[in-house]
């Protein structure tokens, strides 16, 4: 998958392609399945299928820390979304100019002369421009004056209920893997590189990695069993925590992903890991102090192998 920064960029769709636009924040079985529709458009039309997408989201820059904890990292989404096969991915950095831009300057600037879209797929209440002032409307219109055509995006349902990432978000934060598995199409996870610490863990004789969260909120806070998979593509059990550490001189003002691998001893410092969250065993909470912290970290793994003795139990009776 070819990746695109800025406008000024586009060079390469003077023969036009197929467009969607949107977030793709968790890239869930709604988006994979428009995913498919911009895929099938392309392929009968004989164009690249292009996925555009902001950076910052636009909520993120509007509402900073009130906004939505994202389900991904860019870096995540970018990865799933070529998964996909897609051929291009757009990012637009989401700035005070991009803010500003007027919808009909948005059409003109980045779909007409920039993409030469020969088609869009997009939400029927999807909104952009300037104050939002754009609607499928204004593309519909745009689009007979330009020689592009627009369709909107198919309701995805599961289990009667439209597939969003702000029903998965409160999935994860309730702790229901499985029901957000059967939404997002895939385990939920977060993928980082493992950097330096407080140390803090060797202290406690529970040493643990420290993974870059690469976001300012988490749709996750609390103690969770965990399958860590290396770059090498060995599978490690776990327990990880996701949170501000409030033990710890008062905590830390951004959420931290710390992941102790059950039985391991090697050095893990600057590897990839990607973390997939199996089951909840607590939410996070504050201690007396460090001795405290530590009876009840060593009882959370005690759980945790627990939970894979009964999982490896269930894979031998099957």
């Amino acid at each position: 998958m070819k990746l695109i920064r800025g406008i000024h960029n586009l060079h390469s769709f003077t023969d036009g392609c197929v467009a969607t636009i949107g977030n793709f924040d968790g890239v869930h079985y709604g988006h994979q399945v428009i995913i498919r529709q911009l895929q099938a458009k392309a392929k009968a039309l004989k164009l690249p299928a292009v996925v555009m997408v902001f950076e910052p989201q636009p909520r993120e820059f509007f509402d900073e820390d009130k906004a939505p904890a994202r389900l991904m990292r860019f870096r995540e989404k970018l990865e799933a979304i070529a998964a996909l096969d897609v051929e291009v991915l757009l990012c637009l950095q989401f700035n005070r100019r991009l803010r500003h831009l007027a919808a009909q300057q948005f059409v003109d600037q980045v779909l007409v002369d920039g993409l030469h879209v020969r088609h869009l797929v997009v939400g029927d209440d999807f909104r952009f421009g300037c104050d939002r002032a754009g609607d499928f409307e204004l593309l519909q219109a745009s689009g007979r004056k330009n020689g592009f055509s627009v369709d909107h995006t198919a309701t995805v349902e599961v289990g009667g209920a439209r597939v969003s990432s702000t029903r998965i978000r409160k999935l994860l934060a309730d702790g229901r893997f499985d029901k957000a598995e059967e939404l997002l199409g895939y385990r939920y996870s977060i993928s980082g590189r493992v950097l330096h610490g407080r140390k803090l863990g060797r202290q406690l004789n529970v040493p643990t990695a420290n993974v870059n969260l690469g976001r300012r909120r988490s749709a996750l806070k609390g103690v969770y069993v965990v399958d860590v998979r290396m770059a090498s593509g060995e599978v490690w059990p776990g327990v990880a925590n996701v949170g501000y550490r409030p033990t710890v001189d008062g905590g830390d003002p951004k959420p931290n992903l710390e992941v102790h691998l059950l039985d391991f001893d090697q050095d893990l410092y600057g590897q990839r890991l990607k973390v997939e969250f199996l089951e909840k065993l607590r939410d996070e909470q504050r201690f007396a102090d460090l001795n405290e912290l530590k009876t009840r970290i060593h009882q959370d793994i005690d759980q945790a192998r627990q939970f894979f003795l009964g999982r490896s139990k269930k894979v031998a009776e099957q």
